[in-house]
């Protein structure tokens, strides 16, 4: 944690959403799935689309990237529950509050149960804190459950044949 918090001051991306976004890019995880993946792709493709005159970049957008879209879909997925469910290096790089992703202003209101504003809901009356929290914790949830059911038919497909086989 140390190591990572001077990697990103002395980069100068203390206070910017970089600092969120660089130092998860490359998960190794992710990349043992990928790779298992596209080890499995049989040699015989890569060398028909050879004889017929493909380049690498013609076979990697015709024939390779066609062939992957679960676990394409599936290291999507990873990520983007990874970087919503993020709040820790928002709470490290991010001194303003105004940049705070929505999971750090949960952590705010609902984990350390602060007080919220009637002024800041853009209301007369507050409600009571726990509707509050509720409401807090449903618009964090919202997006990944709109997002899962789209990815659910690739995302059993895309682990299984991105798995390591024994």
């Amino acid at each position: 944690m140390i190591p990572m918090y001077v990697l990103v001051r002395e980069l100068g991306l203390l206070d910017s959403y970089w600092s969120l976004i660089l130092p998860g890019l490359v998960n190794a995880f992710n990349l043992v799935v990928m790779r298992a993946f596209f080890m499995n792709i049989p040699d015989e493709l890569y060398q028909g689309a050879r004889i017929d005159g493909a380049g690498d970049w013609r076979i990697l957008t015709r024939i390779v990237l066609p062939l992957s879209k679960g676990v394409i879909a599936v290291v999507g997925l990873f990520y983007a529950v990874t970087y919503w469910n993020a709040f820790f290096n928002a709470m490290l790089y991010l001194n303003d509050s105004g940049k705070w992703p929505v999971q750090l202003l949960l952590r705010t209101y609902v984990v350390q149960n602060k007080q919220m504003a009637a002024d800041q809901l853009g209301v007369a009356h507050l409600p009571p804190q726990q509707s509050i929290s509720m409401a807090v914790v449903m618009i964090a949830l919202i997006p990944i459950l709109l997002l899962y059911p789209f990815l659910q038919k690739y995302f059993t497909k895309g682990v299984l044949t991105g798995a390591i086989k024994g």
